[in-house]
């Protein structure tokens, strides 16, 4: 079972409950920021006369997962997608990957790593809900199974059509994300990014990189072939200790080229 977060625009009061449920869950340090960043995964955005909430979309298909030459990122089968900042490199390739922008970096750390919403991994996984969902008081947030979470969006819209847009925010953006939204406003002016495909970025990735492994291999033949020249000539240099290259002599005192 895929789980996932509903959040609705039309109930949340902008407590901010969430993001500080979020901050004593991870241990993050220093106050909720108004943007996300490594230290503040989730936070809650005043728009106009609503609020919106940021934090890691947890595609189905997660962009940043597929271009992490290390594995630092992956999705786990509950839902959640996790960062192990154990094998990062620090290459900050899921920053320009992500469509959602959201991995944050730690600028002004001398180690750093990234930082974003793990959809409280550990929690899930002992059938608990989100810190955020939990700490919510007016059930703007809820978590459940997807396919729970996209019913009861679709019955909300269908039993109140004027007060909501007709349109689930992470059905099928990106290609589906595990984290979707409501709103009665359109979702450009909530600050959130429209019109992406309904293809997962990571598809066209990976076509990228399915090529990778030819080049591999091309460039693996290469370096052997200088190996085994830069050996050869050792060798040969190692049987012939006093042969000189043409026009270089050895200073008689220094034992370097005059």
């Amino acid at each position: 079972m895929t789980v996932g977060l509903l959040f609705d625009a039309t109930r949340c009061i902008g407590c901010g409950a969430c993001a500080s449920a979020c901050k004593e869950q991870n241990k993050l340090p220093g106050p909720v920021e108004d943007e996300t960043s490594a230290y503040t995964w989730t936070t809650v955005q005043p728009k106009g006369d609503s609020y919106m909430r940021r934090l890691c979309m947890h595609c189905l298909v997660p962009t940043c997962a597929s271009v992490c030459p290390v594995g630092a990122l992956h999705k786990t089968p509950e839902g959640p997608v996790v960062y192990d900042a154990e094998k990062c490199m620090g290459c900050r390739y899921c920053m320009m990957a992500c469509p959602f922008d959201v991995p944050k970096y730690q600028w002004d750390r001398a180690v750093p790593i990234i930082g974003k919403c793990i959809m409280c991994t550990s929690r899930v996984k002992k059938g608990e809900p989100t810190a955020c969902a939990e700490a919510c008081p007016a059930s703007a947030t809820i978590f459940g199974s997807r396919a729970d979470l996209i019913r009861e969006a679709k019955d909300r819209i269908r039993q109140n059509p004027s007060g909501y847009l007709d349109h689930i925010y992470g059905l099928t953006e990106a290609g589906g994300t595990s984290v979707m939204m409501l709103s009665n406003q359109p979702f450009e002016k909530l600050g959130l990014k429209t019109g992406l495909p309904s293809e997962p970025p990571a598809m066209r990735t990976w076509q990228v990189l399915s090529n990778i492994p030819d080049f591999v291999a091309v460039w693996g033949v290469f370096l052997y072939g200088v190996h085994w020249i830069t050996a050869r000539r050792e060798v040969v240099s190692a049987h012939h200790p006093t042969q000189k290259t043409p026009g270089i002599t050895d200073d008689s005192h220094t034992g370097r080229p005059s």
